[in-house]
């Protein structure tokens, strides 16, 4: 991949797509699309195999997904897994079907059971039951890297796989019932401190320890192995280090500046236990996350502020 590849960013415009698109900007490659959904219909089966033809692309990211936390994944199970399913399919076998040279899907942590032992590499994949909050979504994405070691081993597909852990920052989701924990805390904060509400509660026991991902470090890591790796394993995206929920809400409430209390919900589902992602392969390979957490965190809280009035709220 040089700078005058043509490049396809599906979901291009959402908070990894974006991130994606800045990062391959930095590094100077200029002929990059990403067309808006109403553009491109990634569900829609036709439509995207008339636009590989017409466009063929050389090198694509596979970004597009529905996403959600816990609330949205345990509430629309069918759309979870159908629309995933749908996108990865008709993007992958499309590319593929085009020629191009190589493709690079991004899936999900959920992937993993949700006893894995910690941290959790990649041969855990399969290996015991799913968190059933999420199950929906898991399947959707283990399917996306079983359908590109499928296109590799059939037919010579230069497909790799990239599982992220849990993601945030410039474009993140912040509706108070849709959206992951982390932006979700960051809004229930700011609203309670310009409330002057005298406490903050917060689902679940706050015991669960999760990872967190810039979505920055995700996109550098994203284009650091499209150029440099090739092969049907998947390669897990991390920082390698969790904090436990309530922790986290901590430090969320400093940076926003609240000073009431936090108070949590046991009678609220907790999701697995732990989520730690095992990195060693990625570390090998020559790349390691660089933007601290609360660096992070003040970022996105920015971000929030700067965009509430066109931000998913």
């Amino acid at each position: 991949m040089d700078t005058n590849s043509s490049i396809f960013v599906a979901g291009g415009r959402g908070m990894v797509g974006s991130a994606i698109r800045r990062a391959l900007a930095a590094e100077g490659f200029g002929n990059v699309v990403a067309p808006a959904r109403s553009e491109l219909d990634l569900m829609d089966q036709p439509a995207v195999a008339t636009w590989f033809e017409v466009n063929r692309p050389e090198y694509v990211f596979l970004a597009a997904a529905k996403v959600g936390g816990i609330h949205a994944n345990d509430t629309y199970p069918a759309d979870f897994l159908h629309d995933n399913l749908v996108i990865e399919t008709n993007v992958i076998h499309s590319a593929w079907k085009i020629g191009a040279k190589k493709l690079c899907f991004l899936g999900s942590s959920c992937i993993y059971p949700k006893h894995a032992p910690q941290p959790m590499n990649e041969d855990q994949l399969l290996t015991g039951p799913l968190e059933p909050t999420n199950e929906w979504y898991a399947i959707a994405k283990i399917a996306g890297i079983k359908l590109c070691q499928a296109y590799r081993r059939q037919h010579g597909f230069d497909a790799i796989s990239l599982m992220p852990t849990n993601l945030y920052g410039p474009g993140d989701n912040f509706h108070p019932e849709n959206s992951h924990v982390l932006p979700a805390l960051i809004r229930r904060f700011h609203e309670a401190k310009e409330e002057g509400r005298a406490n903050v509660v917060i689902w679940g026991s706050g015991t669960p320890r999760r990872e967190f991902l810039h979505v920055d470090d995700l996109a550098n890591a994203c284009v650091f192995l499209m150029r440099g790796y090739s092969s049907e394993q998947f390669v897990n995206v991390g920082v390698g280090k969790d904090i436990s929920i309530l922790e986290l809400a901590q430090l969320v409430a400093d940076v926003v500046g609240y000073r009431g209390e936090i108070l949590t919900d046991p009678d609220k589902p907790d999701g697995t236990p732990r989520k730690l992602l095992d990195v060693s392969r990625l570390e090998a390979l020559g790349w390691r996350a660089s933007i601290g957490l609360e660096v992070g965190i003040r970022g996105a809280y920015q971000w929030f502020l700067d965009n509430r009035g066109t931000a998913r709220l």
